[in-house]
């Protein structure tokens, strides 16, 4: 049995106790290279606070004695740096502060944490230290700059470390607009502790003790508020050599994945339709645009592979229920000014989105402002909480940026489908209909459905810009369902793209009663039939059907359906339980559908 870490970031525990490790030492050499005050964002539960233990346990210079154990197999135990074992370290974790109460709790929250951090690191180096630390439980700054002094009598200097720098300050922000900013505005504006928490940290990096610091976090919003307080440091997060310093490449993750097939006595066919399922839901992460390889996710990567040892069979929900934060974040930045467009567009395969840049400097006053946001804006949001990801460069040398994979679609689909159906009545009329047409293939309930209640939802701005891809993206709303499908709409097939595909999981491929599905969708605007919304909606369905606009697109779609459906079976053989159907909306009025 391999002992999966899963949520373990304690590099000695995973040393000393034999957990799986996939080897990152090479890159510790690079971030030495690249500057001595670093900072390195990644989205949540992304390895962050395992690749702080590695540098913890490398460069302190207690673990000198351990540092074969530790590190001897790896790569950088073959070849180490000068500077491994030479670090007093200590470390600062900001998700355990309280971002409960007013200013002043939350800066005493702050300074219990740096004295109880301070306070172990006198006891931990208290043989390397020739004088005591002495502690101010009314400021823990004055402690830190009595630790500084105890260290700038030794030969050696400090390494510091903070972990999570703005999570303890997004909760703030996200606890509620108006009270949440005046506290936020409190804490890193103007003398606020935090701005001047980092402002003694780059004092300290001037001859008093302090060599190296490195800071992990989700985004650079917080970096940005406390500005001059804390302009040192260089962002290492977008650089293209450190795109796989957090997170596993496929041939990393391939071996691993044979030897858990091989335990669960998996065929070939098995562990190639396990993979399939990783590079689904959990790959396609890319944090530069020049990156040459996707990364997965490490946390589901090891939720995954741990209930597929323990269970011999995937985990029935494919996001991983500690990664809940998430939703709560997406579901805070979709109710932004212009987001609702951007969560449409990023859903749009055909029209990829592009910016000129990812925002490196904004601040939390602006995204509180209630001015509607620029699509570069809320992009930046959404790719530094990882449910966007960087893709390539296009013409202009702009970013273009997509959904990374599955488990993210998912969280872009229940946001859509809680701004649209924000009634729980609705939400459980929605998933009867889509459960009735998953087993039975019967389409006109969905269909009725999205006209009674889905399209009352859009605005008028909606209705002008409508077209096929709304209509699309509508359905998907409805239909996402990854308990049962590999869903993904502009599906490659033959280098033609198939607008919604609904293929079993392999796991539930002999599943009874269950269908494949695909849907191609058609928009004819009420003008092309010389109709007004209310005379559409007097149509019965023979009437509608037979509109000659409406018979010119349900025979352009079941053209399309008939390549996908040869192509399709094709691949998947005898297991294909297919079902196609071409789908054609009035404007915002009626849907017509047809099986192919």
């Amino acid at each position: 049995m391999i002992k999966f870490p899963y949520g373990i970031s304690d590099f000695d525990k995973i040393s000393r106790e034999a957990y799986f490790y996939i080897d990152r030492t090479p890159y510790l050499c690079l971030l030495e290279e690249i500057g001595p005050q670093l900072l390195f964002l990644r989205p949540r539960r992304f390895g962050k606070s395992l690749l702080l233990s590695v540098l913890e346990n490398y460069y302190d210079l207690a673990k000198a004695p351990e540092f074969e154990r530790l590190f001897g197999k790896l790569a950088i135990g073959q070849q180490p740096t000068p500077l491994h074992n030479t670090y007093f370290v200590m470390k600062w974790d900001f998700s355990v502060i309280s971002a409960l109460g007013d200013a002043a709790a939350i800066q005493q929250a702050i300074y219990d944490h740096l004295n109880d951090q301070i306070r172990n690191f006198s006891i931990y180096y208290q043989t390397y230290l020739p004088i005591p630390i002495e502690i101010n439980p009314e400021n823990a700054l004055s402690s830190f700059a009595s630790a500084l002094t105890a260290v700038h009598q030794t030969p050696y200097r400090l390494y510091l470390l903070i972990d999570e720098y703005d999570n303890f300050a997004n909760e703030v922000l996200m606890s509620s607009q108006g009270e949440g900013r005046r506290r936020y505005e409190e804490l890193v504006q103007g003398e606020g502790i935090f701005k001047t928490v980092f402002k003694v940290i780059k004092a300290a990096s001037s001859g008093q003790g302090l060599d190296r610091v490195f800071i992990t976090g989700v985004s650079p919003v917080v970096m940005a508020d406390i500005s001059s307080g804390y302009n040192v440091a260089k962002n290492a997060y977008q650089r293209r050599e450190l795109n796989h310093l957090c997170g596993f490449t496929e041939p990393e993750i391939f071996h691993t994945l044979q030897q858990v097939a091989q335990a669960c006595h998996f065929t070939e066919q098995q562990t190639g339709d396990a993979l399939q399922m990783m590079r689904a839901f959990y790959n396609g992460y890319c944090f530069s645009a020049e990156a040459d390889e996707p990364v997965y996710n490490p946390t589901l990567v090891l939720y995954f592979l741990e209930a597929l040892q323990e269970n011999n069979a995937y985990p029935d929900e494919m996001l991983d229920s500690n990664l809940a934060m998430d939703r709560a974040r997406l579901f805070y930045v979709a109710r932004l000014g212009g987001a609702k467009a951007l969560l449409n567009a990023a859903l749009n395969e055909q029209e990829p989105l592009t910016v000129t840049t990812l925002a490196q400097r904004f601040g939390i006053a602006e995204i509180l402002s209630g001015k509607k946001k620029s699509t570069e804006y809320l992009a930046a949001l959404l790719y530094y909480l990882g449910v966007l990801t960087l893709d390539r460069r296009a013409a202009l040398r702009k970013l273009v940026l997509r959904i990374p994979n599955l488990v993210v679609r998912e969280l872009y689909v229940e946001q859509l489908r809680e701004l649209l159906l924000p009634d729980v009545d609705d939400q459980e009329s929605a998933q009867q209909a889509a459960e009735t047409f998953f087993v039975s293939g019967e389409l006109q309930p969905l269909c009725d459905f999205v006209e009674r209640r889905l399209f009352t939802a859009y605005d008028n701005r909606d209705y002008i810009t409508a077209n096929e891809l709304t209509i699309k993206t509508a359905f998907l709303t409805l239909l996402f369902n990854d308990r049962l499908y590999m869903v993904d709409s502009e599906t490659a097939i033959r280098r033609t793209y198939a607008d919604i595909t609904l293929i079993r999981r392999p796991d539930l491929r002999d599943e009874p009663g269950l269908l494949d599905l695909i849907l191609e969708f058609k928009y004819v605007k009420l003008s092309e039939v010389n109709l007004d919304g209310v005379t559409a909606r007097q149509l019965s369905r023979p009437e509608l059907l037979a509109l000659p606009a409406i018979q010119t697109q349900l025979a352009a779609a079941r053209t399309q359906l008939q390549g996908y459906r040869q192509a399709l079976q094709q691949q998947y053989g005898t297991i294909l339980h297919l079902r196609t159907y071409a789908v054609v909306a009035l404007g915002f009025e009626r849907v017509a559908w047809a099986e192919v």
